[in-house]
């Protein structure tokens, strides 16, 4: 009986911290948007991943007269990675850069979205990427983690 308790507190905690549906990877974070916007560019940086543009969602709202928690999103990448995606299916294009979507809630958790690498393979009908969605899909998770945990 312990064991399944066990089991089903772990579980909680995992569809707790990262949920993901309709192709996108939700991670809980520790901190405010900007400091996690703040930390997954650094880590970016730190790793040789291109940051070509962050958008602060929120601001633009707010620049005509609307309100929107707040939302950042941060635009990156690298053609060492995405250069051989779309040589399995050129149309992947369309989704890369890659893209990470920090914003809070409405009950005040942040979280930070990003396509999960599968829903692409999907998408695109990618073949004989195997190797390079592995790639993708760790390295995402890892940026995620380090700019979400304490």
């Amino acid at each position: 009986m312990r064991q399944i308790f066990f089991v089903l507190i772990v579980l909680l905690f995992i569809v707790s911290t990262a949920m993901a549906g309709n192709g996108v990877i939700s991670v809980k974070s520790s901190h405010d948007v900007k400091v996690t916007a703040d930390r997954l560019e650094n880590i970016l940086g730190q790793k040789g991943m291109n940051v070509f543009i962050r958008i602060n969602h929120a601001a633009g709202a707010q620049k005509v007269g609307k309100k929107l928690r707040p939302t950042e999103l941060v635009v990156f990448g690298n053609p060492k990675v995405g250069t051989p995606l779309m040589q399995c299916s050129q149309s992947v294009g369309i989704d890369l850069p890659q893209k990470a979507l920090i914003w809070q809630d409405d009950q005040g958790q942040v979280w930070l979205s990003y396509n999960d690498p599968n829903y692409l393979v999907q998408r695109h009908g990618l073949t004989g990427c195997a190797e390079v969605i592995k790639k993708v899909e760790k390295a995402l998770s890892n940026f995620a983690r380090a700019a979400t945990m304490p």
